[in-house]
């Protein structure tokens, strides 16, 4: 059955978003907050059953709130007929959320390049494929906000995985760059960066998990930083500190570290 989504109206405004990377943990957290804010959702993963389960259960009451669109960010090709044929459904466009990534952590005996590889991948090179051609959007209709999930592993290259390190360090660097050429156009960039998160991949990692939070409170937070047009969010307060001191930190005891 062909969906099409319920039109606003004056009394019920619906602003329009696309969510990458949209099942599962802060995607699916942050599509319900999303819906429950009134948004209109394109709802993009590689799982072709999560978004149009997702989907489904948004619109159960029979407001079209959500479509669900099959994508494979490393397939980038595909980036620009699906960006438009989402732009028609939704009647515009007015946020991207990029959440799409995968860590594989190496373990201590052995770097795996094909890992390390498919990490920047799909968290930097499928971000890139999204965010610019949204960016030069948004910069035509002098509007818009991007939020890009990358990580507080992106502020330090360390030990533990220097691939998911990598691909975060450069995601983060990426979202400023476009903030500073886009703000001036009107476009908003959020980029935020999560600590630890109660998560299936989390919960299956080993070793201490200090100031861990819910994928609902860390939605609650992006939101509200995306209302305030903030520049950076950390989903726990304390990592900005945190990270503070280990960005600080000098090279040569840094690297001393086991982390």
């Amino acid at each position: 059955m062909n969906l099409s989504f319920t039109p606003p109206t004056p009394l019920q405004p619906r602003k329009r978003a696309i969510l990458v990377g949209a099942c599962g943990g802060l995607g699916t957290a942050l599509t319900r907050k999303l819906a429950r804010e009134g948004w209109n959702l394109a709802l993009v993963a590689r799982k072709g059953d999560c978004p149009g389960a997702l989907s489904a259960e948004l619109n159960a009451d029979g407001v079209v709130r959500a479509l669900a669109y099959e994508h494979d960010v490393n397939n980038t090709g595909e980036v620009p007929a699906l960006l438009k044929r989402i732009f028609t459904d939704l009647g515009g466009l007015d946020m991207l959320i990029y959440n799409a990534g995968i860590n594989l952590p190496p373990g201590m005996e052995k770097l795996s390049a094909e890992d390390d590889i498919q990490m920047i991948e799909v968290n930097l090179l499928g971000a890139v494929a999204w965010l610019a051609p949204v960016s030069d959007l948004f910069k035509d209709a002098k509007g818009g906000t991007i939020v890009g999930i990358s990580s507080v592993a992106g502020d330090r290259g360390r030990i533990t995985n220097p691939g998911y390190n990598t691909s975060k360090a450069g995601l983060t660097t990426y979202l400023e760059a476009l903030r500073n050429r886009f703000t001036r156009h009107g476009v908003h960039v959020l980029t935020v960066k999560p600590g630890f998160m109660a998560t299936d991949m989390l919960r299956a990692s080993a070793g201490p998990k200090p100031f861990t939070v819910t994928p609902e409170r860390a939605a609650d937070g992006i939101y509200k930083a995306i209302r305030r047009r903030k520049q950076v969010m950390y989903t726990h307060p304390i990592w900005r500190w945190i990270m503070l001191a280990l960005i600080h930190t000098p090279s040569v005891i840094f690297r001393r570290l086991n982390f």
